[in-house]
């Protein structure tokens, strides 16, 4: 066996070396072929890329981008996280519409400082459209946004169904988590702001700054209380649903929108197919709670938008054509079926579909901010149980002390 090796090796060679002679003998050397004016260069960048990497593309003065961050149903999956969007305009401003579970990671990909990611619109209360807020707030804490963070979102029937009520609710929640980094990292960034409005409000103004308008209107969705939201920047205008049976104030209020993003949920066959509901289930939330492909169409149809784009539903190979077919039946229009990472650059004369490629390893941005170390007297600290059970390694610490305050020039002391 060993003995035939090299008699395999040296005729694979020779082949190898017949093709290249016969190869050299019958194509024209390559200075001869005439290269054209446009032709990429064996060295340079290739121009214009059809996917984009977080923070490696500069956005225009006039430009605004959206990136999907969440597409998918109730149950997130790795494929696609529950509800949210992210809108970055050329002013600098950046918004976050809808938080559902799943989505904060896909925001971290983004690469950009948790500083900016400040400002939060809820279109309702659904665990798939806020099941992440507590990650973007307490990460924001961590990552050192020395700002509250701002929630806008809608009042219900009943106080205990309002926005205010959640946050409230969640920041109790967190009693122990905030408790456990008081002293130990700095704790500005645990105040939230929320700006509760009417549910019922149409088309009123809940943000204005910076050149930019943020309005609501009502949604028709499982309960009173939730909102669709226009955002409206240097003449352009970005429409989000987040959940709602088609309504009159979508028909009205987000006619020819340049991005509107509308939920364009499961057929009911495909709900009963992959998740084995009732028929009858399955036609009342695909049809009546939700809005079905079909329904989106129609909706599409008579808003006429510059580009019409569908979310809320598992974008597979085999779910995607029939939800497209369906909607091709009444809208022939502009259309991106939507999932996780899709990215549309918006301007007045273009509007751009890629997908992102990112950095799973990615760390937290450093902030914009000077961090700010905890201050000691802030700290909870062990009962005296806890501490008795603690086994310190005071040697093991020292030396880590020492090796890092060499590193950086600082003088910290060992805990006693």
């Amino acid at each position: 066996m060993l003995a035939s090796r090299p008699a395999v090796f040296l005729l694979g060679f020779l082949t190898a070396g017949l093709a290249v002679a016969l190869t050299a003998a019958t194509t024209p050397s390559p200075a001869l072929v005439p290269v054209a004016e446009d032709a990429p260069s064996p060295t340079a960048a290739l121009g214009k890329l059809d996917v984009y990497y977080p923070g490696a593309e500069a956005l225009g003065p006039d430009e605004m981008r959206v990136v999907a961050c969440g597409t998918g149903m109730p149950n997130a999956r790795p494929k696609q996280a529950a509800a949210c969007f992210l809108v970055e305009l050329g002013n600098g401003d950046k918004f976050i519409f809808d938080i559902g579970t799943g989505s904060a990671e896909r925001l971290s990909a983004m690469k950009i400082p948790y500083d900016y990611l400040d400002k939060l619109f809820v279109g309702h209360l659904h665990a798939d459209h806020i099941g992440d807020m507590d990650a973007l707030w307490v990460g924001g804490v961590l990552a050192n946004r020395q700002r509250p963070l701002r929630v806008w979102g809608p009042s219900g029937a009943e106080e205990r169904l309002g926005t205010k009520w959640a946050v409230e609710r969640m920041r109790e929640m967190y009693a122990w988590d905030y408790a456990s980094r008081q002293g130990n990292v700095n704790t500005v960034g645990f105040e939230v702001e929320v700006t509760e409005f009417d549910y019922k409000a149409v088309n009123e103004v809940i943000y204005e700054e910076n050149g930019v308008v943020i309005r609501t209107i009502p949604a028709v969705h499982a309960l009173d209380g939730p909102v669709s939201f226009i955002l409206e920047w240097n003449d352009l205008k970005f429409a989000f649903s987040s959940d709602t049976f088609p309504n009159k104030w979508w028909m009205e209020h987000t006619q020819g929108a340049d991005i509107s993003i509308h939920e364009c949920f499961a057929t009911p066959a495909l709900l009963v197919d992959k998740q084995n509901w009732a028929v009858r289930d399955a036609l009342n939330v695909s049809t009546q709670v939700h809005t079905s492909p079909a329904q989106f169409g129609k909706v599409m149809s008579l808003t006429k938008p510059r580009l019409a784009v569908g979310y809320h539903v598992f974008n597979d190979f085999d779910t995607q054509p029939a939800i497209i077919e369906m909607v091709r039946k009444v809208y022939d229009g502009p259309l991106a079926l939507a999932t996780d990472y899709m990215v549309f650059n918006v301007t007045k004369d273009d509007i751009r579909v890629r997908m992102a490629s990112i950095d799973e390893d990615i760390w937290p941005l450093p902030s914009i901010s000077e961090t700010l170390p905890a201050d000691p007297a802030d700290r909870v600290g062990f009962t005296d149980f806890l501490i008795d059970g603690r086994v310190p390694f005071k040697d093991v610490v020292d030396e880590v002390y020492r090796e890092t305050n060499e590193r950086f020039g600082t003088d910290v002391e060992t805990p006693k």
